[in-house]
C-alpha cells in the first residue's frame, strides 16, 4: 500500500465533474492498493498517517498531528503510485489491484482512519474521473510504502 500525503490549508474535490467535496486545514490522501496488500498494512498506514508530527506548534515546529489539530483527511483512490517505469515510457500498472481486491481494502482504509482520529473523512469515488485542487502547506509531502515500513 502506497500513500502520498500532502499537508493543505484546503483541499477540493469534483467527482464525475458534478459533486464537490471540500476540506479545510489537514490532508490529502492519495492511496494506491496492490493485490499483495493486507489488514495489517491498512493498521499500519492509518495509524502512522493519523500520528504524523507535521503540523506547526505554537513556536513554529512541526510537532503536532492531524489529531492535535483537528484537521480533515481527504482519501482519494490512486493507482498510479504502482506506476511502473522501468522499461519504456509507457507506464506498467501490473501491481496496482484489481477493483476487487482493491475496493473492500480502501473502504477498510477509510474506515480504519475515521477511527483512528475520531472524525469522518471525505473521500474520492473510486475509478471515477476527479479533478483535485489543493494548496499544500510549506510544502510538505510525504511518501510512504507499507512494504518499506519507513
Amino acid at each position: 500500500m502506497r500513500a502520498l500525503i500532502q499537508k493543505v490549508s484546503g483541499a477540493s474535490i469534483i467527482i464525475n465533474r458534478e459533486t464537490t467535496k471540500e476540506i479545510g486545514v489537514g490532508l490529502v490522501v492519495l492511496l494506491g492498493i496492490e493485490e499483495s496488500d493486507t489488514r495489517s498494512d491498512i493498521e499500519w498506514l492509518s495509524r502512522k498517517i493519523s500520528l504524523l508530527r507535521i503540523f506547526d506548534d505554537a513556536e513554529g515546529f512541526m510537532n503536532l498531528s492531524i489529531k492535535d489539530v483537528e484537521g480533515d483527511i481527504m482519501v482519494i483512490s490512486q493507482f498510479t503510485l504502482h506506476a511502473s517505469t522501468k522499461k519504456g515510457n509507457r507506464p506498467s500498472y501490473i501491481k496496482a489491484a484489481s477493483p476487487e481486491t482493491a475496493i473492500p481494502l480502501y473502504e477498510a482504509f477509510i474506515e480504519h482512519i475515521q477511527a483512528e482520529i475520531e472524525k469522518t473523512v471525505l473521500t474520492g469515488k473510486f475509478g471515477a474521473y476527479m479533478q483535485v485542487s489543493l494548496t499544500n502547506e510549506g510544502p510538505v509531502t510525504i511518501f510512504i510504502d507499507t512494504k518499506n515500513r519507513e
